[in-house]
């Protein structure tokens, strides 16, 4: 190859990976201009599924554990639909909850549809206790959920804990869910994915659960799931401090500010 066409090459190469690499710190700093605005203690996760690669906001954070609190009702609903211990989303499930619950709508027998729209906490619990904890375990460990420990306590392992799970880790199993690959039917898969459907507008559809760890009180927040536009699907994990009940809506809107300086989001 001649010099000069040798030297064109190599500079055209370096053209792109500048180009690039400027493109993904510009992408990067909007990120960290949103949660500094925000002035809370967060980590935000982005995974472009076309291009196989990671944004992360506070690196550190996205790597340690925490309870997954209501982001497990996804696991949940898999593990019950695959064992049968519900039948269909739709099967109702009888509440059997405290005479006052958190929130006075879960006071009512509901299928998973309904329940994992308004995070009914002890419709879940009730499906937890029907799986019981062998297979529960068995499941979690297949799935490769966060350290996969539910302990003794059927009903408030992902709540209370020991079970844990990063954010990368909420990550990595909502990239098998969205591809179908987790050690479950298809259908069941399927089912869930249709339940966590929350907007669907002309240009793109976002899938997500909340989860808020020692609610009503201080705790931890989190709102994952993922979005898909003309372009394929893109899969998102926030974790954050909350506060009070003044950081519960932030969950989403940090979410929805970080999906809207990429570029997924067209209006917010």
């Amino acid at each position: 190859m001649k010099p000069f066409m040798h030297s064109l090459i190599f500079s055209f190469i370096l053209i792109i990976f500048t180009t690039t690499t400027l493109f993904a710190n510009e992408l990067n700093q909007k990120i960290e201009e949103i949660f500094s605005k925000a002035d809370t203690n967060a980590t935000f996760v982005l995974y472009d599924m076309q291009k196989q690669k990671l944004i992360i906001h506070n690196q550190a954070r996205a790597q340690k554990r925490y309870t997954p609190a209501s982001t497990f009702k996804i696991a949940n609903s898999l593990i019950g639909l695959e064992t049968k211990a519900v039948k269909n989303i739709d099967e109702q499930i009888p509440y059997r909850g405290p005479e006052n619950p958190f929130i006075a709508s879960w006071k009512e027998d509901m299928g998973l549809r309904k329940a994992i729209a308004i995070s009914n906490v002890p419709i879940y619990q009730e499906l937890a206790r029907r799986i019981g904890l062998e297979r529960m375990k068995h499941y979690l460990k297949s799935f490769e959920y966060g350290n996969a420990d539910t302990g003794e306590i059927i009903d408030r392992f992902w709540l209370d804990g020991p079970l844990e799970i990063s954010t990368l880790e909420q990550v990595e199993f909502l990239k098998k869910l969205v591809k179908e690959k987790l050690p479950v039917s298809k259908e069941a898969q399927k089912d869930v994915k249709q339940i966590l459907l929350l907007e669907s507008a002309d240009d793109y559809k976002l899938y997500g659960k909340t989860g808020w760890q020692n609610a009503p009180d201080n705790g931890i927040g989190w709102f994952i799931g993922w979005i898909e536009n003309a372009e394929g699907s893109y899969i998102f994990a926030l974790n954050i401090d909350m506060k009070g009940a003044n950081d519960a809506p932030k969950r989403i809107s940090l979410t929805k500010d970080c999906l809207f300086a990429l570029g997924l989001l067209k209006d917010l």
